[in-house]
C-alpha cells in the first residue's frame, strides 16, 4: 500500500479537500481547505482532481517520509521546502521515492501551503467529504507518527512547473444589508491597513485598527453566514468569516468578500495587514472571471502534457 508517515505536523496540519457542501441548513458548515485556490492548482499538477484530499500545512513545520514512489506538488504559502537536501519550488511537480524525507519551514510569506501526493490522500468521508472540520467535531488535525494512505499512482513522467497567481491589493468585497448602519464605514476602510489578529483562526479573521462606529439600525435576529461574510461586532473590529464559520448569527454584515478573493483568507498570517476594497458587482463578476480564464489556462497546459505522454 502507498503511504507516508508523519514525524513533525508543526502548528496545525490537516487533511482537506473541497469541504461540504448543502448541509448548513442542518448547522454543518463547508469548512475544507482555507486556500481553495491553491487546493485545486496542487492536485491538478499531479493528476488529481481538484477538490480531491491533500494536506493543509499552517506556518510550517510538516516533516514527513515517503513508504513508497510518487509525484508531490506544493502550492499556498512559499514555505522553503526540502526534499532530503534538494530544495522544493512552490508550483512545481517533483518526483519523490521511498525513505525520502519532506520538510517544510516557516513561510516566507502567507499562512497555508497545501501538499497533493498522486493519487491523493485516502481518508474515510464524513458526510461526503474527508475535509476536518476541527471546530465542528468532524475529522481530526494530523499527529505525529500517524500513517496517511495514498491513491493508486498517477501516469505522470517528468516535472511541470506552472505561474502561482499574485495576491491583489486588497481584500475586495461587496457591501452587505447592514452596510448603511455605518455611514462611515466607506472612509474608514480606504485609509487605514487593518491588522490580522493572532487570535484568529479557521472559523474566522479577527482585523483590528480603527473600530467602525455603528450609527443607526436595530438589533437583528440571527441570521444565516458564508465564508467571507464580514460582520462588525459591538467592538467595531470586523471579522472576516472563514471556512469553518458558524452558520447563523446575529452581528450587522458589513458586506461579503467576492469568490475570486476567497482564496486570500488562507494567506493573510497574524499580525500581517490588508485593506477592505468596496467594489461594484461588475468588478466582482470580473474579478472571477479572470481567475476562470487563469484556471483554464492551467488545465490547457495539462492536457497539452498529458497528450506528449500518450
Amino acid at each position: 500500500m502507498r503511504r507516508l508517515i508523519l514525524e513533525q505536523t508543526g502548528l496545525l496540519s490537516s487533511v482537506q479537500d473541497g469541504g461540504r457542501t448543502g448541509l448548513r441548513h442542518l448547522g454543518i458548515g463547508r469548512a475544507g481547505a482555507l486556500d481553495g485556490l491553491a487546493l485545486q492548482l496542487a492536485n491538478r499538477l499531479v493528476g488529481n482532481l481538484p477538490a480531491a484530499p491533500a494536506i493543509e500545512c499552517l506556518l510550517g513545520g510538516l516533516s514527513l517520509r515517503f513508504a513508497c514512489d510518487g509525484w508531490l506538488a506544493l502550492t499556498g504559502a512559499d514555505c522553503q521546502a526540502r526534499l532530503d537536501d534538494t530544495p522544493v519550488w512552490p508550483g512545481w511537480r517533483t518526483r519523490f521515492t521511498a525513505g525520502q524525507r519532506l520538510l517544510l519551514g516557516r513561510p516566507r510569506v502567507g499562512m497555508c501551503s497545501y501538499l497533493a501526493l498522486d493519487g491523493g490522500v485516502r481518508q474515510p468521508q464524513i458526510l461526503g467529504a474527508c475535509a476536518a472540520d476541527l471546530s465542528g467535531g468532524l475529522g481530526a488535525a494530523l499527529v505525529p507518527g500517524a500513517e496517511l494512505p495514498l491513491g493508486a499512482a498517477q501516469p505522470l513522467s517528468e516535472p511541470l512547473g506552472i505561474l502561482l497567481p499574485t495576491p491583489p491589493n486588497g481584500l475586495r468585497f461587496l457591501p452587505g444589508p447592514e452596510w448603511f448602519w455605518f455611514s462611515q464605514a466607506e472612509p474608514q476602510l480606504v485609509r487605514q491597513a487593518w491588522q490580522v489578529s493572532p487570535q484568529s483562526n479557521r472559523m474566522g479573521l479577527r482585523l483590528t485598527g480603527e473600530p467602525l462606529v455603528r450609527e443607526a439600525g436595530e438589533e437583528l435576529r440571527s441570521h444565516g453566514l458564508l465564508p467571507g461574510v464580514i460582520q462588525v461586532p459591538p467592538d467595531g473590529q470586523p471579522i472576516v468569516l472563514g471556512c469553518e464559520a458558524q452558520t447563523c448569527g446575529g452581528y450587522p454584515r458589513l458586506g461579503m468578500v467576492i469568490r475570486a478573493d476567497l482564496w486570500r483568507l488562507g494567506q493573510l498570517g497574524p499580525r500581517q495587514t490588508v485593506r477592505l476594497l468596496p467594489v461594484s458587482p461588475r468588478q466582482a463578476q470580473q474579478a472571477w472571471l479572470r481567475q476562470q480564464r487563469y484556471l483554464a489556462r492551467i488545465e490547457l497546459l495539462l492536457a497539452k502534457e498529458a497528450d506528449t505522454r500518450c
